[in-house]
């Protein structure tokens, strides 16, 4: 069983940068697609970003392509979520997630992490 376990959340004024890392407890997350998805008080999970199993695709919600960047080392079994030019909407716990292919769909992905919470004061 393959744990995902989430870290480098925290409190960041808007315009400001935060690296969310993911780290497989168990097995490891090579051979797998990777995503990222956050769900904000009151509202539904949503897709945030997605990475194929080597790395070579990814995919962004629109409302965050062109300021976060998601990659993985596999080397170092680990899933990374760079986060620029932050905006107070960003506010969310951030779960990273195991599937078998890359899709923004939650019920494509298999194993969640417990997340870590993002603020983005104004």
């Amino acid at each position: 069983q393959v744990q995902p376990v989430e870290s480098g959340g925290g409190l960041v004024q808007a315009g400001g940068s935060l690296r969310l890392s993911c780290a497989a407890s168990g097995r490891t997350f090579t051979g797998y697609a990777m995503g990222w998805f956050r769900q904000a008080p009151g509202k539904e999970r949503e897709f945030v970003a997605a990475i194929s199993r080597s790395g070579g695709s990814t995919s962004y919600a629109d409302s965050v392509k062109g300021r976060f960047t998601i990659s993985r080392d596999n080397a170092k079994n680990t899933v990374y979520l760079q986060m620029n030019s932050l905006k107070p909407e960003d506010t969310a716990v951030y779960s990273c997630a195991k599937g078998q292919w890359l899709t923004t769909t939650p019920g494509g992905y298999d194993y969640w992490g417990q997340g870590t919470q993002v603020t983005v004061s104004s």
